[in-house]
This record gives structure tokens, C-alpha cells and sequence, in this order.
């Protein structure tokens, strides 16, 4: 069969043409004559195997008859499916033969098998995976168990498990025999064996290797027996052999101590003396009748009998390790400072045969102990760090292997899908088999949120898989089935093979619609907000502005009373008058402060550097009238330039300098102190004043407007200068604050954002 260029004229009255040269399985066209036609699909497989472009050249010898039987039913007219092995996967293939104008059409569609896709990522993460038979036999096996096998994957498929070549061994160096193996024992109870020690022979180093060995029975379904058996195990020589020069340090450590003891001793299980007792006799000097028993204890110096022996029969009770220290008495009568051990020795069965015990000297021992603890201690964190590492890998390989809460793509180099758990054919509508073997990108990630394309490779899944890095995206959109966006947050991740090439990623998606509603929500309430700020700021404004007209006739009105009738009517009527002018007087000033405050939310800033003594100039001036009646003080150093408007700040300063003079003690002329410092990117401004004070319960609350803490007949006021104060702060990214003592002065702080750097 010569096949022919896949374009329009092969294909002419072909049904449904243009659907299946877009299919993304393999397609053939075979007319009557001999002539095939391939689709793009079924070209890109069939070059990998045939430089002729042979069609059956992706089928294995023993399908090629069924595949002419079911080509010749076509011709007939008859639609027909076979099942054929294609040569570069395991799982079978489906081969559907319909007949078609001129001749027959073939399409191919092989599933990815999700065992197959299990082996490779064992692969990725170092496991070593196998599925066998009930009777053992290797049926499929993955590169890293070969690799740790010592075998090709050739060698071991069709093998036995038990095969005595391998000369399973327990940790204790004893045979494995079949019948305990982790296999069988899941054939056998249907339960996982989990977590199996086993050592066996690798033939190709001529070496042991130690493995971790998980065994999980799988049963067909509605059958009582178990169809086959999966093993995952890894690797774990290099902890054995950690674990091993453990045990060596302290057969070492042993040694050390039986070469610096200088007493040795034993006693039966009851934990009485028994003669001979050669060292003891050397270094006590107490004969066999002195210690034998308890009669040891005399050799203990006197105010240390009582922890010794308390000691000891705690040991003996528990039947744990016995260590104490104590003063022990040489035979010229010195008593030398010992550290004392003694260990229960048992048999196989674990009865008490005897107490073994050593008396050291301190002074001798401590600095060899010291060392062997520094070793002792770095080979456990090798051995834990290991451990834990090993424990990270099992608990990943389960969270994937089973149903994942979360989102997860498999994908190999080309960005076509390898694997997908339930969670994620659910968030985007598919099916896991109609997802295995797509390419991920055309599929799901095609288009951003606002429907625009989204190139490949501005894809961060796409970049990944081209420089290994790490990616974590916090907002992207992928493409339910449907045709709706899913927001999405995902973290992909490169997956390397033997020579540390990226030959894939794994992806880990989430679902994020909550959280993009719940930031939407938040945000129209800011907006909302802000509006209500706004028509509040603009009603202030207007009623400020629009109550000066009749309080201005109300004024001019009193003023002509008071001018045309003062002192022609009796005084009550006088003061009454008097009173209205005040009135009218407050009601100005009000007016004009809370016009001046809702002023200052419409005013556009316009930000400058301006330097801080050229505002205290200004503020000086400002307030020079108060400090000559006054005979106060003000004294500044604000070397600093700050970024704001000059007008407003001018206007801030004086306000705080105006209280620091005009709340002044009785018998103290006011002194008034502005400094400045720089503190990060911002300019922190004090005003220190010498005046009465605040209390504490009242800081916050004289940033509000209209807040007044004293009588207006003693402090003149509205109680807005500080209100004006901290909006003219926040206007300017800075905050305002107090510190303040009653009777000790106040000091205002203020921050406001430093000139820029060049």
C-alpha cells in the first residue's frame, strides 16, 4: 500500500473530510485499488517507524491478518472493530475499518494506559515499580527497577519474583522465604504490606542492595481472587549503611570504654556481687567477704551511698539501664570520682542473665566521650535528614496515586497530557481518558480571561518545560469543556530523567472562582465607599458654603440693630443683642473651618520638594502676632525637604504651633520646639510645646472635628485645627499622633514622605 499526500484531493468525497483529517488519532483512507491516504496524525506516528510512510508499519506482525480481514469486510460494506497491538505502547489498540466512497476508512485510537503512566512517575521520583501475576511472574516493570535490580527491563519481564538469583535476605542476614514474601503475602490476605525491609543480591556490582518493599493486591472486578499484585519499593542502601556505621561507632565506643575502665564488674539478676571480682578487688581493696552482696556500697564515699543505691534498685526494679555517679574509694584510701553504668544482659528470649558494669574515671573518659557524642550525633541527622527525605517521596507518590484533593496535570516534554487525576477532569468537564495525550496547551490553556490568545510561549507551563525552572502562578484562567473561563492558581514543576534532562512537568491546579467572587465583592464595597465618601465631602462642602448667605444677613441685620439702638433700649436687650453678635461671630468661624476641612478633599495636590525651614519661616510669620503678645518662644532644626505641597503644610505647621502657644500654663510664657529627622523614606516632623497637657483618654479623640476639651471662654476655638491637621497628614501618605502628660506638655508627630533619590 503507497500512501499519498494528505491534502484535499486524496480525500475528495471522503465523509465528514474535514473532521477527520482534524482528528487527533491516526486515520487511513485505503481505496479499492491499494491507495492509502494518512492524516496528520497517523503521518507524524507513522514516520517514527517507517521511512516509506508503510501504514502497517505501526502494527505488530500477528494484527496484520485481522486488520485485511476487517479492510475486506469494509469493501463489502460492513463496519468492523479489531483490537490490534501497536508497536510503541503496551496497552492494545482499537482499530475501527468503516466503509467509505471509493475504498474503506481506519482510525486508530489507543489509550494511555494509567499503569503505564503509574511506571513513569515511579520513574521520576527514583521508585521502582513492578506488577505481577498470581504466580508471581513479572508482568510489567518500570527503568528504575531495572536500574536498582541491576537488570534490563527485557530480563526481568516474564521473570519470577521468587527466582533465588536475587537471594532475598531479612536485615538480620536470614533467608526471605517465599511464602513471607511482601508479594505473595498480598496475593495471599488481599491486605497492603507495607514498608517491607529486604536485602537482595545485585548481580551486576556484585553487591547487596537494600530495599523498602510496599505491596499492593489488585483484584478484577466482581472476582473474589486478585488479579495481580503491584510492588513499589525504593532504594535504601546508602541508610542501611548509615545505619551500619552507627552500629560500628558504637562497637568503637565499646571498645574505648573497655580500653580506659578501670573497673569491671557483674552481678547475678538479683543484683548482688558475686566473687571473683578481680578489678574491683584491685582498685577497692575490699576482699570477697567485704563487697560480696551489697557490701560493694562501702566502698562508696559516705554522703553518696544513698544515690547510689536508690540508683541501682531503681535499675533493678525497671530493669533499664543503671548509670550514676558517685565517689568510689581506692585501695590507698582516695576516693576518686567515677561514672558508673551497668547494662542488663539478656538472652534470645529475653530473660535476665546477668548485670555487666563499669566503673570509669571521669577525668580519663570525658574528652573521648565528647567526641563520639559529636560523631554520634552528626550520623543521626545524615541518617534522619535521609529518612525524612525518603518519607517525603512516599507520602508524594501516595498523594498522587490516589484521589488528590487538588488539581494535577501529568506532562511529558512536548506538553501532552501523561496523566490526570479526578479532581482535575472534574474542574474543567473532561474525562481523564480524554485528556491523556493531548497536548495540555491547545486544550485548556489556550486563551487568557478576556479571550485573546494566549501564545505558547508566554504560556509559564510551556517555559518550564523548556528551562526546568520552577513556576507559581497566582492568577490564569484555564478552559472548562464548556467553553467557560475557570479561574485558576497553579504551581508547575519540572520532572528530570537519569541525566538530569527536563523530560516533563507535573502541574498543581486550584480552583480560585471563590476567592476571584469574594475579591470582586470587596471591591465594589471599596468602590461604593468611596462614592459615599465622596457625595459626603461634596454635601459638606455645599452646606458650608450655602449657609454663609443667611448668616451673613442674619450678621448684617444684628450688626444694624446694635449700631441703631444701643443704649436706647434697657440692658437686657443690649446683652441680647451682644449675644447674637457672638453667636453670629461662632457660627462664621464654624462655617469657615468646615469649609475650609471639606475643602481640603476636593483640592488636587500638587506635590513639590520643599524644605522644611522654608515652611517654618512661614509659619513664624503666621503666628509672630500670638508669640509678641504672648512673650513665647518658637525655635526650630528641620533640615530636611519633604515632598508635598508647600500651602497645606504651611498651614498644618502653624495649626500645631498656634496650640503649643495658645494652651500655655499659667505664669509660663509658652515655648514652642519643631524638630525633624529622617527616618526610612519618610521625614519624621515633632512639635514639643511646654503647655498644659492632655490626658491620655483624650489622644485619639482630638483628631475629630468639633472635639473641644475645654470651656470657650478659657481657650478660644472650633476644635477643628486638629481634624485640618491629620487630613492634611493622611492627604500626604504620613499619619499624626501624640505624645502627652497633663501639666508636663505636648509633643505632636507627624510624619510626611521624604524627596525622592535621584
Amino acid at each position: 500500500m503507497t500512501p499519498t499526500d494528505a491534502g484535499g484531493a486524496a480525500f475528495h468525497g471522503v465523509d465528514a473530510q474535514a473532521l477527520f483529517a482534524a482528528l487527533p488519532d491516526p486515520v487511513a483512507h485505503l481505496t479499492a485499488g491499494g491507495q492509502v491516504t494518512l492524516n496528520r496524525a497517523a503521518q507524524a506516528r507513522v514516520q517514527q517507524y517507517s521511512a516509506t510512510g508503510d501504514w502497517m508499519a505501526l502494527f505488530h506482525p500477528g494484527s496484520v491478518p485481522a486488520i485485511q480481514d476487517g479492510v475486506q469486510a469494509a469493501l463489502r460494506g460492513e463496519t468492523r472493530q479489531v483490537t490490534v497491538q501497536v508497536v510503541d505502547t503496551v496497552a492494545p489498540g482499537l482499530l475501527t475499518v468503516a466503509p467509505s466512497t471509493g475504498g474503506a476508512l481506519l482510525h486508530l485510537h489507543v489509550a494511555r494506559d494509567p499503569l503505564e503512566v503509574a511506571l513513569e512517575l515511579m520513574d521520576g521520583m527514583g521508585l521502582g515499580m513492578t506488577v505481577q501475576a498470581p504466580d508471581t511472574r513479572i508482568l510489567l516493570t518500570n527503568d528504575a527497577a531495572a536500574r536498582i535490580l541491576g537488570m534490563t527491563q527485557e530480563q526481568l519481564t516474564g521473570r519470577d519474583s521468587m527466582d533465588p538469583e536475587w537471594r532475598a535476605v531479612h536485615p538480620d542476614g536470614s533467608d526471605f522465604p517465599g511464602e513471607t514474601h511482601p508479594s505473595v503475602q498480598a496475593l495471599r490476605t488481599m491486605q497492603v504490606q507495607r514498608d517491607v525491609p529486604m536485602g537482595v543480591y545485585h548481580p551486576g556490582e556484585a553487591t547487596w542492595r537494600w530495599l523498602q518493599v510496599t505491596a499492593i493486591p489488585r483484584r478484577a472486578p466482581g472476582a473474589e481472587q486478585p488479579k495481580q499484585v503491584t510492588t513499589v519499593f525504593a532504594d535504601v542502601t546508602e541508610r542501611q549503611q548509615m545505619q551500619a556505621e552507627v552500629r560500628r561507632s558504637e562497637r568503637r565506643f565499646r571498645s574505648l570504654v573497655e580500653a580506659t575502665t578501670q573497673v569491671v564488674w557483674n552481678t547475678d539478676p538479683a543484683g548482688s556481687l558475686q566473687p571473683p571480682q578481680p578489678r574491683w578487688e584491685a582498685f577497692t581493696g575490699q576482699t570477697t567477704d567485704e563487697y560480696q552482696g551489697a557490701g560493694w556500697l562501702n566502698a562508696v564515699h559516705p554522703d553518696d551511698r544513698a544515690g547510689a543505691s536508690r540508683d541501682w534498685q531503681r535499675a533493678l526494679e525497671t530493669g533499664t539501664l543503671y548509670t550514676t555517679e558517685y565517689r568510689l574509694r581506692r585501695a590507698d584510701g582516695t576516693y576518686v570520682p567515677m561514672l558508673t553504668r551497668g547494662v542488663p544482659i539478656l538472652d534470645e528470649r529475653g530473660q535476665l542473665l546477668e548485670w555487666l558494669g563499669t566503673n570509669t574515671d571521669l577525668s580519663a573518659i570525658r574528652e573521648a566521650e565528647q567526641a563520639l557524642r559529636t560523631l554520634n550525633a552528626e550520623l543521626e541527622e545524615r541518617v534522619e535528614a535521609r529518612t525524612e527525605e525518603l518519607s517525603r517521596v512516599t507520602r508524594f507518590s501516595t498523594l498522587l496515586l490516589t484521589a488528590a484533593g487538588e488539581s494535577i496535570f501529568g506532562l511529558d516534554a512536548r506538553g501532552v497530557t501523561t496523566f490526570a487525576n479526578p479532581a482535575a477532569a472534574r474542574m474543567l468537564g473532561y474525562s481523564i481518558e480524554s485528556m491523556i495525550g493531548q497536548e495540555q496547551h491547545a486544550l485548556v490553556h489556550h486563551h487568557h480571561a478576556d479571550g485573546s490568545a494566549y501564545p505558547l510561549e508566554d504560556c509559564p507551563i510551556h517555559q518550564t518545560l523548556t528551562d526546568g525552572q520552577t513556576r507559581r502562578v497566582e492568577r490564569d484562567v484555564m478552559w472548562h469543556a464548556q467553553g467557560h473561563a475557570v479561574p485558576v492558581a497553579y504551581v508547575v514543576t519540572a520532572t528530570h530523567d537519569s541525566a538530569g534532562d527536563v523530560n516533563g512537568a507535573v502541574v498543581m491546579v486550584q480552583d480560585i472562582t471563590e476567592r476571584v467572587r469574594a475579591q470582586q465583592q470587596l471591591q465594589d464595597l471599596i468602590n461604593d465607599l468611596e462614592r459615599s465618601n465622596q457625595d459626603l465631602e461634596q454635601f459638606a462642602y455645599v452646606a458650608s458654603h450655602d449657609l454663609q448667605e443667611p448668616l451673613r444677613t442674619v450678621g448684617s441685620y444684628t450688626e444694624l440693630l446694635a449700631r441703631r439702638y444701643q443704649g436706647q433700649l434697657d440692658p437686657r436687650a443690649d446683652q441680647y443683642l451682644h449675644f447674637m453678635q457672638d453667636a453670629v461671630d461662632r457660627m462664621r468661624s464654624l462655617i469657615q473651618d468646615l469649609l475650609g476641612f471639606a475643602r481640603l478633599s476636593r483640592t488636587e495636590l500638587n506635590f513639590a520638594p520643599v524644605a522644611l525651614d522654608d515652611l517654618m519661616r512661614a509659619a513664624q510669620q503666621n503666628v509672630q502676632a500670638t508669640l509678641t503678645t504672648s512673650g513665647g518662644e518658637l525655635t526650630w532644626h528641620t533640615p530636611d525637604q519633604v515632598w508635598g505641597q508647600g500651602t497645606l503644610l504651611t498651614q498644618l505647621l502653624t495649626n500645631l504651633i498656634s496650640n503649643g502657644l495658645k494652651f500655655q500654663q499659667p505664669g509660663q510664657p509658652p515655648r514652642v520646639q519643631v524638630t525633624s529627622r529622617r527616618d526610612g523614606d519618610m521625614i519624621h516632623v515633632s512639635v514639643q510645646d511646654n503647655g498644659i497637657g492632655i490626658a491620655p483618654e483624650y489622644h485619639a479623640r482630638i483628631f475629630e472635628i468639633f472635639q473641644r476639651l475645654h470651656r470657650r471662654e478659657t481657650y478660644a476655638g472650633n476644635g477643628m485645627g486638629l481634624a485640618i491637621c491629620r487630613k492634611i497628614t493622611e492627604h500626604h501618605g504620613g499619619h499624626i499622633w501624640l505624645d502627652s502628660v497633663p501639666h508636663q506638655g505636648s509633643t505632636f508627630h507627624f510624619t510626611l514622605p521624604a524627596v525622592p533619590q535621584p
